[in-house]
């Protein structure tokens, strides 16, 4: 079932969302190599509970307050002590957070040093089928418009785009109602109308677009064992405009 979000639910979700837009402005900055992503998470986890929220992950059982998951890895990457970012990785971050019973969900990869132009264009193209996404994320087209968008862009630099996991619903859990895939599908093809609130999220791979689970039960991998990049906006849309709730340059 898909919830549509009173104002007073979206002006909720949103100051959910500028607080993790200010979180990554702040601590993006402070990631390096030599770090372990137990310290990354370490870092949000504690940015996330002193402005009054929680880890949104908590209420999906998984054990860190970010997935971070470095090139191969596609999503849901579990912090760990021994996991540490190296010099040339690509490592995104998928950070929610649950303020007051509202839920943002943004996901960011970051070029750790001097990377190769492979990746960097991968990273370049993932922001533009984003962007791709979210201008045909109005009201009164269809979820299929969204997934189009994204997967011509891919397709046409010659990426894998992931289409075991998709986007979704937000808002007042992590995940709802509508999925919002990254590439053409059959089934549910649902209006895009006012009071949604979706995490449009594009994964795509330098290679193939299949991908594996670990046995760790959450990791997500390229099934060749090439690069992924993830990038993600919740997003609330409106009548007559669709606003990004996670922009890191939101209007203060």
């Amino acid at each position: 079932m898909i919830r549509l979000k009173t104002p007073e639910q979206i002006d909720g979700i949103r100051k959910s969302c500028h607080i993790t837009a200010d979180m990554f402005n702040e601590l993006i900055p402070k990631i390096h190599a030599g770090m372990s992503t137990y310290d990354i998470d370490m870092l949000f986890k504690n940015y996330i509970i002193s402005h009054g929220g929680k880890p949104a992950w908590y209420k999906e059982g998984f054990s860190g307050a970010v997935c971070i998951s470095i090139n191969e890895e596609v999503i849901h990457g579990i912090p760990s002590k021994k996991r540490i970012v190296k010099e040339g990785d690509l490592v995104s971050l998928d950070v929610g957070i649950d303020l007051n019973g509202y839920i943002s969900d943004t996901t960011h990869s970051l070029l750790i040093g001097k990377v190769s132009p492979e990746v960097r264009k991968l990273k370049e193209v993932t922001e533009e089928c984003l962007r791709a996404g979210i201008a045909a994320c109005v009201a009164g087209n269809r979820i299929s418009d969204i997934a189009h968008a994204v997967y011509e862009i891919a397709d046409r630099n010659g990426y894998g785009v992931v289409y075991d996991y998709c986007g979704h619903g937000v808002g007042l859990d992590v995940h709802e109602d509508p999925s919002v895939p990254n590439c053409p599908f059959r089934g549910m093809n649902p209006r895009i109308r006012p009071g949604m609130v979706l995490a449009i999220e594009p994964m795509i791979n330098m290679g193939v677009p299949d991908v594996e689970l670990l046995d760790d039960g959450w990791t997500v991998v390229t099934a060749d064992g090439k690069v992924s990049c993830h990038e993600e906006h919740t997003v609330a849309v409106f009548a007559d405009h669709t606003e990004v709730l996670t922009d890191l340059n939101y209007d203060k």
